[in-house]
């Protein structure tokens, strides 16, 4: 009789897994999608707004920025005014910053007065300057008291004048956002290292270029690019104190959306802006990265 073999089983196929999506990315996928809304939609229609018409693509509204009398003495003036002003705003940080260190006793108190015009707005602070420099203003009745001639400090045929009148504004304004940052980060510098120098005989400026500058170089790359960005933006202080006599990009951009009526060149002078701020932005990430370790390439 013979023996038939058992059957062999049959094999089972599983149901292909789904693949499952990671948590970090369900938890970081709201602010992704908010921070897409919130500033790729108002790009996107910046850069269509500026190269784009009712019959399609143009360079028209490129072609009026360019050709626009105040176009290029407003970017002359604005990296003149951030070559100048962004060194002696980091000096002048580094140096109050440095003065707290030493002196602990009423540090809070020298610090809160140092960082009252971080509380003001930009127009604020210009019209503070304004009453200062104005013809009939506080510096020239100091200056008639002490038997001296007063000047015509914004004059409009006075361009030097008016650069270092901007500049001492903007100096005012906004180099409390620098000395906040380097304070933080000298509060986050250890102490053993600037007392070790100056056991083995480093001078203040030994220790402060090889100690004490090395170290606060995180601090200094996020103060430099916000102060460059933050810079290319200046414009209500300039406008208080000058009008249009001391033209900017962004005031260039202002005149162009609400006295000329024509958003479309308007939003051609914010993408220089922007990828003004951009490129400024990486050429630091670049230029500050820390050799040990990796960074942009």
């Amino acid at each position: 009789m013979a023996v038939e073999a058992p059957p062999t089983p049959t094999a089972t196929v599983a149901p292909p897994r789904r693949r499952r999506i990671p948590p970090a990315v369900l938890l970081i996928a709201p602010s992704v999608i908010f921070m897409a809304l919130l500033l790729g939609w108002p790009v996107i229609q910046g850069v269509l707004q500026a190269f784009r018409d009712d019959q399609g693509f143009t360079l028209e509204f490129v072609s009026r920025m360019v050709q626009d009398p105040y176009f290029w003495p407003a970017v002359r003036n604005t990296l003149l005014l951030i070559v100048v002003m962004i060194p002696l705003q980091f000096a002048l940080a580094i140096a109050m910053a440095l003065m707290l260190r030493s002196n602990p006793r009423l540090h809070k108190v020298h610090f809160f007065i140092w960082a009252i015009p971080l509380a003001l707005s930009d127009l604020a602070a210009g019209l503070v300057w304004l009453a200062i420099f104005n013809d009939r203003g506080y510096l020239n009745s100091v200056l008639s008291w002490l038997g001296l001639q007063g000047t015509s400090w914004l004059a409009y045929d006075n361009q030097a004048s008016m650069f270092i009148c901007v500049l001492i504004a903007e100096l005012w304004r906004a180099t409390s956002l620098v000395l906040i940052i380097v304070v933080a980060g000298l509060q986050g510098i250890p102490k053993d290292y600037d007392e070790a120098a100056q056991v083995f005989g480093a001078t203040f400026w030994q220790r402060l270029r090889h100690v004490t500058l090395p170290l606060l170089k995180p601090s200094l790359q996020v103060a430099l690019i916000l102060r460059t960005i933050l810079a290319f933006q200046t414009f209500a202080v300039a406008q208080a104190l000058t009008g249009q006599n001391f033209p900017l990009v962004v005031g260039e951009t202002y005149r162009w959306y609400t006295g000329l009526q024509n958003p479309n060149v308007a939003a051609a002078l914010a993408l220089v802006i922007l990828v003004v701020s951009m490129a400024t932005s990486i050429f630091y990430l670049r230029a500050l990265r820390d050799k040990n370790q990796g960074g942009l390439r």
